[in-house]
Parts: C-alpha cells; sequence; structure tokens
C-alpha cells in the first residue's frame, strides 16, 4: 500500500461501520451536481441515481477494479438534450432523440478505445505533457469556483444566514480533517452535512415537516427503456461530436485522480478501459432513461481530502446510489440540503482539485522562466477560467477546460516541437 494513503485501490476496509460511512460521503458529495442535469433537462431523477450507480459498477468492472471513480451526470450534454427533446401537446417530454443521442456517445467512446488499443496511448505524452497537463487540473478545480461561491451565499446582497451556514460547513470540514481522530477523520464531508443540515434547521431555512409531507418511502424510478422509442438518426450528428469533447475531460478527470493516489491511471488500467467503463455507462444509463455519465470531480475531491482510494468503498457507494434512486424519503431529503451546506463543502473540494495541479507543475519540476512554457500556462488559464467559447453549432461547442486544452496542446506542439513528455529546470 502507498504510504500516502489510508487505504490502497484494492484494500478492503475493516470495519464495516466505517466502510458504510466512507461510501455514504461519496453519495452525498456527488448528489448534489449529479440530480441537477435531470432538474434542468427535466430527466428523472430517480433513474439518474439508479444510473449512476449502475455506471459506477460497470466502471469497476471494465478497468479491474484499479481507480476508485465514481460516475455521475455530465453536464457537457445538456444543451444537446434540451434541444434533442419534444414538448408534446400535453406537455409532457418525449426524450427519444436525446436517449439514441447519448447511446451514441457511448458507442464513440468504446470505438476511440478500440483505436487506442491497436494503435497505443504513448502519443498522449507529447500531446499532454506536464507543461499542459498541471493548467488543466487547475482549470478543473477553479472553473467551478463560482458555482461554489454563488451556492455558498458569498456574493454580496442581504442574506446574511446562508453565508454563515457555508463557513460552519465549511469549519467543520477543516476541523474534523485536520484535529479529529478515528473513523470521524475520515468522514469530514458527511459530518459537515449532518452539522450544516442542523444549522440550516436551526435558521428555519429547512422545515423538515413540510419536507417530508405526503412523501412515500418507495418509488419505482420513471424508466424509459430502449426499444420503447422510436430511434432518431439526426441525433447522432447532435451529440456525436461532443463526445471528442468530453474525452479531453476524461483524460483530465483521470490525471487529476492518478495524482492523487500516485498511479498512472492512463497506463494502468489504460485509457482504453477508463474510455470503455465511461462509454458503456453512459450507453446503459441512456438505454433506461438516463444523462450521458462521467467521472466526478467532487469524488476525486473526497478521496485526495481522506486519502481513501479503496474501490470497494466507491463500490458500495455505488450500490447507495442505486438504492437512493428507490428510496422517496431519502432523496427528499438529499434535495433539501440547502445551497449553502453543498457550498461550505465545495469550496475545499474544488480547490483540492485546483491543488493538485499545482502539484504537478511542482512535481515535475516545470520551468516556468522558460518563455514559452510560461505562455502555454498563461493562455491555458486565462481562456479555460475566462470563459471562453468556440461555438461549432447551435448544440456543440468548445469552452472551459476542453477549450483550453486544446489551445495548450497546439501551443505546445509548436512552441515546443522537439521537446519531450515534460519541460524541466536545469
Amino acid at each position: 500500500m502507498s504510504e500516502e494513503l489510508f487505504l490502497d485501490v484494492h484494500e478492503k476496509p475493516k470495519n464495516y461501520l466505517a466502510w458504510v460511512f466512507m461510501s455514504l460521503q461519496h453519495v452525498f458529495a456527488m448528489f448534489g451536481a449529479t440530480v441537477l442535469v435531470p432538474v434542468i433537462t427535466g430527466l428523472p431523477v430517480g433513474v439518474t441515481l439508479v444510473a449512476s450507480g449502475v455506471g459506477t459498477l460497470i466502471y469497476i468492472i471494465c478497468t479491474k477494479a484499479k481507480a476508485p471513480v465514481f460516475l455521475g451526470s455530465s453536464f457537457a450534454f445538456i444543451i444537446a438534450i434540451q434541444s434533442a427533446t419534444i414538448v408534446n401537446l400535453d406537455g409532457s417530454l418525449d426524450f427519444s432523440a436525446a436517449y439514441f443521442g447519448l447511446m451514441t456517445v457511448g458507442i464513440v467512446y468504446v470505438i476511440v478505445g478500440i483505436i487506442i488499443i491497436f494503435v497505443g496511448s504513448e502519443w498522449l505524452k507529447k500531446l499532454l505533457p506536464p507543461v499542459v497537463i498541471g493548467p488543466m487540473i487547475i482549470i478543473i478545480g477553479l472553473v467551478l469556483a463560482p458555482n461554489a461561491i454563488e451556492n455558498a451565499g458569498l456574493v454580496g446582497g442581504d442574506d446574511l444566514i446562508t453565508p454563515i451556514i457555508a463557513l460552519i460547513t465549511f469549519t467543520t470540514v477543516v476541523v474534523v480533517s485536520i484535529y479529529s481522530r478515528g473513523l470521524f477523520k475520515f468522514i469530514p464531508f458527511l459530518v459537515a452535512i449532518i452539522v450544516g443540515y442542523l444549522t440550516a434547521m436551526a435558521f428555519g431555512v429547512v422545515d423538515v415537516v413540510t419536507i417530508f409531507e405526503g412523501v412515500k418511502f418507495f418509488l419505482v424510478p420513471d424508466f424509459t427503456f430502449v426499444g420503447t422509442y422510436k430511434m432518431n438518426l439526426s441525433a447522432v450528428l447532435l451529440f456525436a461530436p461532443i463526445a471528442f469533447v468530453t474525452i479531453a475531460e476524461h483524460i483530465g478527470n483521470h490525471t487529476v485522480l492518478g495524482e492523487v493516489i500516485n498511479r498512472d491511471l492512463l497506463k494502468d488500467p489504460g485509457l482504453d478501459k477508463t474510455l470503455f467503463g465511461d462509454g458503456i455507462a453512459t450507453f446503459v444509463s441512456a438505454a433506461i432513461g438516463g444523462p450521458a455519465n462521467t467521472t466526478y470531480g467532487e469524488n476525486t475531491g473526497i478521496v485526495a481530502m481522506t486519502k481513501n482510494a479503496s474501490v470497494w468503498v466507491t463500490g458500495l457507494a455505488a450500490i447507495f446510489a442505486i438504492m437512493l434512486g428507490f428510496l422517496g424519503v431519502i432523496q427528499v431529503f438529499i434535495l433539501s440540503i440547502p445551497l449553502g451546506v453543498l457550498g461550505g463543502m465545495t469550496i475545499i473540494l474544488y480547490g483540492l482539485i485546483a491543488g493538485n495541479g499545482v502539484k504537478v507543475l511542482v512535481k515535475e519540476k516545470v520551468n516556468l522562466s522558460n518563455m514559452k512554457n510560461l505562455i502555454i500556462v498563461g493562455a491555458m488559464l486565462v481562456i479555460g477560467l475566462g470563459g471562453a467559447t468556440i461555438q461549432i453549432s447551435s448544440a456543440v461547442g468548445l469552452s472551459g477546460m476542453s477549450l483550453a486544452a486544446l489551445v495548450g496542446i497546439v501551443l505546445n506542439l509548436i512552441l515546443n516541437p522537439e521537446k519531450e513528455s515534460k519541460q524541466k529546470s536545469d
């Protein structure tokens, strides 16, 4: 086991109660972002949770349980889903074209993975050296910063309660992760959610009586299985191009996690297998009526904070996510978690991801006194964090980390054509 990890990838927690709490922490971390996609698009929340859990288990199988990844719903396809959705005369939504398009995305992932099997992935070292990877990871974390700040209520205005709730939640994470011992040290975010929720109740932000009124404990998700609707070939043109954008995000997210657990996940289990896991998970999700899946930065943050890389923990979390898809009471409870609580947690989570990007630059001794390297890093940060967007079509565009990564790759190939995979100082 790595000396820096509390639990390594294949290690099973010996304390079953601790195992449950560690897994629940992953569920709470991913829930807020995962359900946001169905909330925006109209897709069923229960199906999204089931698809997230099933997808994570598929990923674990495809990668031979070598990466503690949790899959949640992807934000990259929101515009495409909305564009492909048809509003019926009775006001109901028809997602047939969107489902077919999302299944196409999964197929694209698998095809790219097959190509990597025959061609190899060594070309990634040239395309993605540390001078490109470092800023990419920083952008993945910091591009989410405005969401954390907004959720925490730190945007001015007369609302003082939300920032207080966020501050208490933030402080709980810090105190528990640094000063606590035993079980609590490894579930700081779960403890923070409970403390933050109780604080919100004390301020009257959460009324549990109203929230749970008339809620059924057991609810069967509104599945829409493939074969129950007509295929829409035009959706392929709408969704397939976006898959190549999210593949860049896939590589970046696995690079982040690899830095956290001291492994090169692009080599072992290999980019082909991680793409298979992500792609098949997305195909299955769409085939039952859910959104596209993607690796979740929130859960990478959990691994970074707790030093717990056990796939047994993420696997149990996947089972819990499936169960949540059928439990109406639990869904309502988690949906009722105030934004202030989520904001207090994500300030730390997103910061940890960005910090790992800085770690790459330092660890690989990237020479930023070299003007070529400085131009690459600077351009990527400004483009990635500045909200730059290139709209290819009404539903397809390059923006954020994906656009910054493309710029970084091109600049590195032009400015450092004969360099190896990393730029080191003398």
